[in-house]
């Protein structure tokens, strides 16, 4: 079976030297395994509720689209393309809307990190908080959902919103796929390898403490620059420097072979000065990024050639996309006027209409199993149970003797439903077991 997997870009900032380290090259070196179906896309929908600059947003897109391209990823060989150029991302944004609880998105992360900062500050809890950030979760949700993919990689911060996705897609199921699975439920894959380099003060190599090493910005002065100003101590030439722990070797590291590391690490030991050492360092660095910044340059000075490729991969992703919707709209009710018939078949009306056991799992964790009359009306509604195997066993028990364990079963009647209707319902059931 070919493996989905799914990347998201933020669209906001410029990329620096840890981000391609620690998330571009190894994703792009994921996308050329041959059992792998990638898509890659610029999340210009998420980038809008942190930034309300148009002037950033544009940039942003436009560098790191051309980061991505030329670092090596092949948008041939993947899907590539902005969110924004996919309209049935939010399309099922709002199907996901519509089934999924508000307070599940009172629990997410992002939201309850805004509201408990703002009570912190004696401000009113949701000051400042946009319905973007809000139901930030749905719309990531409906990203990873709408190509169905099998493994979404995350940092361990977006764990839970892989959850979310997971618990939307499931309700999703239950209540409209009839026994067919739409969605596939994503897993979250986290990256625990995943290279961390260290920063200009040795802290992890951040925006945040703007400590960054760039990528491309500023070219091979800017990257010199950049890697003079790395702190280290006072040791002078000729003194020995301990590599472990050293921002200069970690760096090296994620660049150079064992050998080359191995070599830099000896004359460390040896006496290397720390001027000779970042030189050394910087040539190494700017071996493997020098033609890929000549290859950015020359996107960057054709923003059409990145057009095309991002509307290409959006064709490509709209053919995905609009199958899946076709589904959804039938699954919903949403359906042409066209296929409604007006009279069921002779054959199907002598057919005895049976009940169906539905199991499921609700947004507090707990299982639960109903009893559906072929109507839609609800026969039987379980309690919650800790484990799923507890509601499968009950349903067994069920099918198999009926009314003879009714009585002792952990059920409760639906509105409006006699005992009677239940026992025929039951009994129907066991007569085709």
């Amino acid at each position: 079976m070919t493996l989905r997997v799914l990347t998201g870009i933020t669209t906001t900032g410029t990329p620096h030297l840890g981000n391609y380290v620690g998330a571009i090259r190894p994703a792009i070196a994921a996308s050329r395994l041959p059992a792998s179906d990638c898509f890659f896309f610029l999340a210009d929908y998420h980038a809008l509720i942190k930034c309300d600059d148009p002037a950033r947003i544009e940039r942003s897109r436009l560098e790191i689209a051309a980061t991505w391209l030329a670092a090596g990823l092949d948008a041939e060989r993947v899907t590539f393309y902005r969110q924004s150029d996919v309209p049935e991302v939010t399309e099922l944004n709002w199907l996901l809307t519509c089934v999924t609880a508000k307070g599940q998105m009172n629990r997410a992360h992002a939201y309850k990190a805004s509201a408990d900062a703002n009570e912190a500050a004696g401000e009113e809890t949701d000051a400042g908080i946009s319905m973007g950030l809000f139901c930030y979760p749905i719309l990531m949700a409906a990203d990873i959902l709408l190509f169905n993919a099998h493994k979404v990689p995350v940092g361990r911060d977006q764990i839970q919103h892989i959850e979310m996705a997971r618990d939307v897609a499931q309700r999703f199921n239950h209540l409209f796929g009839q026994g067919r699975e739409l969605f596939v439920l994503p897993e979250a894959v986290i990256e625990e390898h995943v290279a961390t380099l260290p920063g200009l003060d040795g802290r992890k190599m951040s925006k945040s403490y703007d400590n960054t090493i760039p990528l491309f910005e500023g070219g091979a002065r800017g990257l010199k620059d950049a890697i003079a100003r790395i702190v280290t101590d006072s040791r002078l030439p000729g003194e020995p420097k301990d590599p472990e722990g050293n921002a200069l070797v970690a760096i090296y590291e994620a660049f150079g072979s064992p050998e080359e590391t191995a070599a830099f690490r000896a004359d460390l030991l040896a006496g290397l000065g720390w001027g000779e050492a970042k030189q050394r360092l910087f040539e190494r660095v700017e071996r493997d990024i020098a033609p890929m910044r000549a290859h950015y340059a020359e996107l960057m000075a054709h923003p059409e050639r990145i057009e095309e490729a991002l509307q290409i991969g959006a064709r490509k992703a709209r053919v995905q996309a609009s199958q899946l919707l076709a589904t959804l709209r039938e699954a919903v009710g949403l359906r042409s006027l066209r296929a409604v018939q007006t009279a069921a078949p002779a054959a199907d009306a002598a057919k005895p209409q049976l009940a169906v056991f539905k199991q499921y799992r609700e947004a507090d964790g707990r299982f639960y199993f109903k009893l559906t009359a072929h109507d839609g009306r609800v026969l039987l509604q379980s309690q919650g149970f800790e484990q799923g195997r507890e509601a499968g066993q009950w349903v067994g028990k069920l099918k198999q003797s009926g009314a003879a364990v009714l009585a002792e079963a952990p059920v409760q009647l639906g509105t409006g439903i006699d005992a009677e209707e239940v026992t025929a319902a039951l009994a129907l059931l066991a007569a085709t077991e």
